[in-house]
């Protein structure tokens, strides 16, 4: 550990995959175990929210609220970001400042906040800066695209 509550942050498909990626996706879902298992991250209130209506109301094939917090309480081990109001004043100000979605920009800032410099995410652009944070996009190379 590098002195830091985390090392990496997770975005929300990361976690997404995990619990139902399957089909085309199983070599994310793979991918995204693997991480989860090796990696010492953290996340954010934003990303768990994010997860439950996800996995639990937009999937094809939803998991139960039950198995959704099943979910949940695993990630309850590690670092999690809370949203106070001067966590929506950065997301606001890196949203303006990276032409970044609200939600995209949310996550830049918890990230931020933890210390953590790395963000795994499939949505932001891969390598890309945003301030002290790098995004990488650790489903690059696998055959589901």
């Amino acid at each position: 550990m590098t002195g830091m509550l985390a090392d990496v942050f997770f975005d929300t498909n990361v976690l997404v995959y995990a619990a139902i990626g399957t089909g085309k996706d199983e070599p994310k879902r793979q991918r995204a175990l693997q991480l989860i298992d090796s990696e010492n991250f953290a996340t954010s209130a934003q990303v768990l929210q994010e997860f439950f209506v996800t996995v639990a109301r937009k999937a094809a094939q939803p998991l139960t609220v039950l198995e959704a917090m099943d979910w949940l309480e695993e990630f309850a081990q590690f670092p999690c970001q809370p949203i106070d109001h001067r966590l929506v004043r950065v997301a606001v100000e890196k949203s303006s400042r990276f032409a970044l979605s609200y939600w995209d920009a949310a996550i830049i800032a918890s990230a931020e906040a933890l210390g953590v410099r790395t963000v795994y995410s499939e949505d932001l652009n891969d390598g890309q800066h945003y301030g002290g944070v790098r995004v990488v996009n650790p489903f690059t190379n696998l055959s589901s695209r």
